[in-house]
């Protein structure tokens, strides 16, 4: 997410519509997904008898701190599924766009898209399966968060059925990257220097950073000049 951020959204918005408007767009998202964050109540773990039975014999301090961890996790995933949704609505319109400039170029954006969305529903998915221990849970989140997708191509195709400004598209994208960076910055990396260890988790960021920098470069490839990162 940190790679998609600054190599990507905040990098195009900068170079698409000129630093000082690529940044304030980007900042803008900080500070609107911060408040966003704010008002967002901790949520409440419901548990089920059997697992109340068990825990009766444990520790209660120690009940009370895994209690604890997983309400800050599921507290987390549900964080991170909204910063995804922000960051796939925009997403949906970049494919109705390139689909009007011809099939071949909506497919590949697609497809591309598609791919790097799949480490995304990851990121969505494990802390809500961790906190709740219900695949349900984590499958039900991840998936709606997806669907901020078809819901930008549903808006964009009935509110700017022919054209929709390339500055506006890019400045959305730019904001959603600082929705992205302070996502990971303010949830996710505390989460993982905790359960991971710092040393363990800085590992994965390079790797994760690594892994989409390599699928953004096969976006490049696998489009025409055009439509080009």
């Amino acid at each position: 997410m940190l790679s998609i951020s600054f190599l990507d959204l905040a990098h195009n918005a900068m170079n698409s519509i000129g630093f000082l408007k690529g940044n304030l767009w980007f900042f803008a998202g900080v500070i609107f997904f911060a408040v966003v964050a704010n008002f967002i109540p901790e949520p409440i773990l419901s548990q089920s008898s059997e697992v109340k039975s068990k825990k009766k014999n444990s520790d209660e301090g120690g009940k009370d701190m895994m209690k604890k961890h997983r309400r800050q996790v599921l507290f987390s995933g549900i964080i991170t599924a909204i910063g995804i949704s922000l960051h796939n609505f925009p997403e949906g319109m970049a494919v109705f766009l390139g689909s009007m400039k011809g099939l071949r170029v909506g497919f590949n954006l697609a497809l591309a898209i598609a791919l790097h969305n799949i480490p995304e529903g990851v990121a969505v998915a494990l802390p809500v399966y961790f906190a709740t221990q219900s695949k349900w849970q984590a499958f039900k989140l991840a998936t709606l968060s997806g669907f901020a997708e078809p819901l930008g191509v549903v808006i964009v195709a009935y509110l700017f059925p022919s054209n929709l400004s390339p500055e506006i598209l890019e400045g959305l994208l730019g904001s959603v990257g600082g929705v992205m960076a302070f996502l990971t910055l303010h949830e996710m990396l505390p989460l993982a220097f905790d359960y991971a260890g710092q040393k363990q988790a800085v590992k994965a960021v390079f790797l994760g950073m690594a892994f989409m920098s390599a699928s953004l470069y096969f976006l490049e490839l696998s489009l025409p000049e055009e439509m080009s990162l």
